[in-house]
């Protein structure tokens, strides 16, 4: 493992410093988040800074590398509020699918693709894997990882109310790993009212029970109309303690991971997979 490095950013580290790394390991971390708003006590950089301090401490933890943050996301559905800036799905799918062919060509076979944006940005992820794995890059085992899914068992312990957008474990995960980000002062118990807003079949929590239901589209002006605050859910539980149990859980689990790639040795990425099936 790459003990010896200064640090676990790509940026910070020369070309000989990588390709030493790239002697011992595979691995890079792509964080992905957004800047939009999250409410009147988020700053518009919430789903990034998930991004990055997840990467970064399960990184040192784990001795593996990570790539510049890409803090823009698909985030149009935000765009009725002042600051929020969205690329379109197909623009971050170019972008991401660019960062992976960068790091194969130089040997890194298991790169995280790390979503910041909680189920946002997905679609766009999902895309961007597909078609390289299958396409280009056989031999590149991509995963997709984001809070919402690595969290799901830990959260429903964690939280004191139901959790959505801008709400009190997002926002506690950055107050106790960026003190002085979150405007204490502004948090909110303004929530939609889902069943009203989108009648029963959209679930007003992330990790809670979800109805038999769909997803629907809206705008950034419709949805300033249903939240004028930008909170979709109570913001008024954010303590550092939750967001320290939300992190350490979701690092555990990353660190994981990550010991996993390191001896898998099945054959999802493997040049040879289903050559002589």
């Amino acid at each position: 493992m790459a003990t010896d490095l200064p640090s676990v950013w790509i940026q910070d580290l020369t070309w000989e410093e990588v390709a030493s790394y790239l002697e011992r390991d595979r691995i890079a971390i792509v964080p992905i988040g957004a800047t939009e708003e999250h409410g009147p006590a988020g700053v518009l950089g919430v789903d990034s800074y998930v991004a990055i301090t997840l990467a970064e401490d399960a990184a040192q933890r784990a001795r593996v590398v990570v790539t510049p943050p890409i803090w823009f996301g698909d985030s149009v559905h935000h765009a009725g509020f002042p600051g929020t800036i969205s690329v379109r799905p197909e623009t971050l799918t170019l972008l991401v699918r660019d960062v992976a062919r960068s790091l194969a060509r130089h040997g890194f076979d298991r790169i995280i693709l790390l979503n910041g944006h909680k189920g946002s940005n997905l679609a766009a992820l999902h895309t961007a894997a597909r078609v390289l794995h299958d396409e280009e890059l056989p031999q590149v085992l991509f995963v997709i990882a984001d809070p919402l899914h690595l969290a799901r068992s830990a959260a429903p312990e964690i939280k004191d109310t139901n959790e959505h957008h801008a709400g009190e474990l997002e926002l506690s995960h950055v107050h106790y790993r960026y003190p002085g980000k979150i405007r204490m002062d502004r948090l909110t118990d303004a929530h939609v009212d889902f069943d009203e807003v989108f009648g029963g079949f959209v679930g007003d929590d992330l990790f809670g029970k979800a109805p038999d239901g769909v997803e629907i589209v809206w705008s950034g002006d419709e949805q300033r109309a249903f939240t004028p605050t930008g909170s979709f859910s109570s913001s008024l539980g954010v303590t550092e303690e939750k967001g320290q149990r939300y992190h350490d859980h979701i690092v555990a689990r990353l660190v994981e991971l990550i010991e996993w790639l390191r001896r898998y040795d099945g054959p999802i990425g493997r040049r040879d997979a289903g050559k002589d099936a």
